[in-house]
């Protein structure tokens, strides 16, 4: 598919048009050559160039996410790593989520020293850079469904529910198979292509070149990589939330009958009770899958089908940064809030001042569903 014709003003020109007044900032893409302009949506070109200060600030961002993404994702792999008893099915999907995290994390430098730099990376780097976003986003959305199911099925149904290795690896498998094709087919340009977005410094699929194919390729992706992993985390959620709502008002219920306060052994008064947990871990995951994508879902919208003039710079590298802290704090809400993984860190990293305690056999169950 040829896509030059996304530059429709003759290349010869925009030279001289970016620099007719040395007093204004020149538009974007001035200092392009001609083989880059045909790699960038016309859109972009017609903005000024953005002041320095913003690149700035972008640096800085993209470097504590770098910090808290390499931290918290190299944790995570290296503790389920070497820790035995955290070798367990529903943990490899939480690996998975690493792995995909860690992609884009691994990426980040190039962005921070583009920023600083205030410059087009170049397109074999604005390939590499947007097939590990893409592998990131898609492939966490699917995974962070897959753990939805695990922990529906754990909590919902504890002994015809529970995961096995063969089943972890079949779903882990089905994952993938579910990921690649949306980053590959931009990638070779079989179907929509890799060009960079907002600052000119990052890189995404295109959602503004105006033909038919790009509405076709968005809105699909828009289905499959937004609204169906997000519809299954919502669903699963939901789910846990009213069976243990629904568990704990029948236990309520039975201990009345029996004329006792609680039918729970061991009790601390002080702590939550296991639909509030539950509930809120739901509510945590979901909104931090809503919030991290949504705002980007709706620039790719308003860019495929929509008034592509609300898409300034500014406003689409803003979605874009959210959605990149997603790869940063996810390790930090699945796994850093696991009791056992906590108890390993404090182990093997006693520095980090975790003390963690091994919990008493009565609370074997709770941190089971905690988990």
């Amino acid at each position: 598919m040829d896509f030059n014709r996304s530059v429709s003003r003759p290349l010869s020109q925009l030279g001289s048009s970016f620099m007719e007044n040395e007093d204004e900032l020149q538009l974007m893409g001035w200092n392009l050559t001609p083989e880059d302009l045909t790699h960038i949506p016309e859109h972009w070109l017609s903005y000024p160039e953005v002041r320095s200060l913003y690149h700035y600030i972008l640096a800085f961002a993209y470097t504590i996410l770098f910090c808290l993404g390499v931290i918290g994702n190299g944790l995570v792999l290296w503790i389920f790593c070497v820790s035995k008893p955290l070798r367990t099915p529903s943990n490899l999907f939480v690996l998975n989520l690493a792995l995909c995290d860690f992609s884009m994390v691994l990426v980040l430098p190039i962005l921070i020293y583009d920023s600083i730099d205030h410059k087009y990376p170049g397109h074999l780097q604005c390939q590499i850079f947007a097939l590990c976003g893409s592998i990131s986003g898609i492939g966490a959305g699917a995974t962070n469904a897959a753990i939805a199911y695990d922990r529906y099925s754990t909590i919902a149904k504890p002994f015809e529910g529970r995961m096995t290795y063969g089943k972890a690896l079949i779903l882990i498998i089905c994952i993938w198979t579910y990921v690649l094709p949306w980053c590959l087919f931009p990638l070779t340009e079989k179907w929509n292509r890799f060009v960079p977005e907002g600052f000119l410094t990052s890189c995404s699929f295109d959602y503004l070149t105006p033909t038919e194919e790009t509405k076709a390729f968005v809105g699909t992706m828009f289905v499959i990589c937004y609204v169906i992993p997000m519809s299954f985390i919502i669903y699963f959620y939901s789910q846990i939330v009213c069976h243990v709502f629904n568990h704990e008002k029948a236990l309520r219920e039975q201990a009345k009958k029996m004329n006792v306060e609680s039918l729970r052994s061991n009790q601390d008064a002080n702590a939550q009770s296991a639909e509030v947990r539950i509930a809120k871990a739901a509510i945590t995951i979901c909104f931090l899958f809503v919030a991290a994508w949504t705002p980007y879902a709706v620039v790719a919208m308003i860019g495929a089908f929509g008034d592509q003039s609300l898409l300034t710079p500014i406003t689409s590298m803003l979605p874009a940064v959210f959605a990149k802290t997603v790869a940063c704090f996810d390790p930090y809400v699945y796994a850093i809030s696991h009791p056992k993984y906590r108890l390993e860190l404090s182990k093997r990293v006693p520095c980090l001042g975790i003390n963690e305690k091994p919990p008493a056999t009565s609370d074997t169950q709770s941190i089971t569903t905690s988990a």
